[in-house]
């Protein structure tokens, strides 16, 4: 490998690898400080090498990865898989993840964020208003 081709930034590299669809996301979670490597919050020009712990959230699921090699460009699935090694603690802590979100879901993740909007407060009002008649049926 040429000096040029072994320099690569790390959100290309999470690109090349398939963690993020676009390098944008990646660009955009490195600079919310949710990417770090080795222990250390990392900057999308910073430069991973083979060997370096890479520790991100992928969606709600937090990675832990290895860097085995780098590549500047995105390709099959099954190549982009030969560029890193998930470490042993972040598959079991995947598999525990999932196993729950198969027992269920979390009532919390259900809540929608935020204040109703006006088509969501007229529901609400509909809602109330039907319960009302209906409990005043019941006390004749």
């Amino acid at each position: 490998m040429t000096e040029k081709e072994t320099r690569v930034r790390l959100d290309k590299w999470l690109w090349a690898a398939r963690f993020f669809k676009t390098r944008g996301l990646a660009a955009e979670e490195i600079s919310r400080g949710r990417v770090s490597i080795n222990g250390q919050p990392a900057k999308a020009s910073r430069e991973p090498k083979p060997g370096e712990l890479v520790a991100f959230r992928q969606g709600t699921v937090p990675r832990v990865v290895k860097v085995l090699a780098l590549s500047s460009a995105r390709g099959p699935a099954p190549q982009a898989q030969l560029l890193y090694e998930e470490t042993a603690e972040s598959l079991s802590h995947r598999a525990k993840l999932a196993d729950l979100r198969r027992q269920g879901t979390e009532p919390a993740q259900t809540i929608e964020l935020g204040r109703p909007t006006k088509r969501d407060r007229r529901q609400l009002a509909d809602w109330q208003r039907w319960s009302a008649s209906a409990e005043s049926l019941d006390r004749d």
